[in-house]
């Protein structure tokens, strides 16, 4: 991915990717290497080291999901996420 598809998919700022993106860069978890067509852009890519701290965190959030939805059966899980998604719409939307 570019830092631009990266502002796009996270609502976040230019400035927040950037300085993001150089902390990964530098604690090894990104690289980035010239776009092959279009040279102003930068293609960012998961180091191993990175895609291991992904699978880590993945890890930790299913975890911790399934701990927060302990108790409540499948339909009332679906139910909240369902909720929670129009909230979420919500607030995009303000």
């Amino acid at each position: 991915v570019t830092q631009s598809d990266l502002v796009t998919q996270s609502g976040r700022d230019k400035a927040q990717i950037a300085r993001l993106v150089k902390g990964l860069i530098e604690r090894g978890l990104v690289t980035s290497q010239p776009h092959p067509v279009d040279r102003r852009s930068q293609v960012l890519s998961a180091t191993a080291d990175g895609l291991a701290q992904q699978r880590k965190m993945q890890a930790q959030r299913a975890g911790f999901q399934a701990q927060l939805l302990a108790g409540f059966s499948a339909d009332e899980a679906a139910s909240l996420i369902a909720l929670l998604n129009r909230l979420q719409a919500n607030a995009d939307g303000v």
